[in-house]
């Protein structure tokens, strides 16, 4: 059976933390979707596109067991601005589906409610937020694996990060 994971993400992503774990999903033969307000075409800081298959009002936490939160710090912020997907997030941390967040990425489960007691890195501009939201922030971790959660600080982790999610479900 295939896994199914979905990018959200929205303008101003940090282009390594989208590209690089879209085409390792792609690779392992993950179904990737990637959601966005309205279902727009979203630019990363270099320009790079995210082409989304699907609105963020579309998600539902029964077509996916896995999503991937990038970091850059514009997207993130923008993305936790959105009930549905805070929404969404509650959910799949509920049904102990696995969220992976990089960098900034964290901002979006700090806004859904589902840090305190966490174990979780990011990076180092948000760790007050991380600390604040109740999260046992892990300084200088590549990644933390806390349960259904992985979480990771900068695009430089990339390999750390993208193992720990791939090896998730293996």
């Amino acid at each position: 059976m295939t896994k199914r994971a979905v990018i959200i993400t929205g303008p101003g992503f940090q282009d390594e933390e989208y590209i690089y774990p879209y085409y390792r999903l792609l690779e392992e033969n993950w179904s990737v979707e990637v959601a966005t307000k309205d279902g727009a075409i979203c630019y990363g800081k270099f320009g790079n596109p995210a082409k989304a298959t699907m609105a963020t009002t579309e998600l539902n936490v029964d077509n996916f067991d896995m999503v991937i939160l990038p970091g850059g710090f514009e997207a993130p912020d923008r993305v936790r601005l959105l009930p549905e997907v805070l929404d969404f997030i509650r959910k799949m941390d509920k049904e102990k589906k696995l969220i992976a967040a990089i960098c900034h990425g964290p901002w979006i489960l700090i806004s859904a409610g589902v840090t305190k007691g966490r174990k979780m890195t990011a990076f180092w501009s948000i760790e007050a937020d991380m600390v604040n939201s109740g999260a046992d922030y892990q300084h200088k971790a590549p990644v933390v694996i806390d349960g259904n959660m992985i979480t990771s600080p900068h695009y430089d982790n990339n390999g750390d990060f993208m193992k720990a999610v791939i090896n998730y479900y293996k």
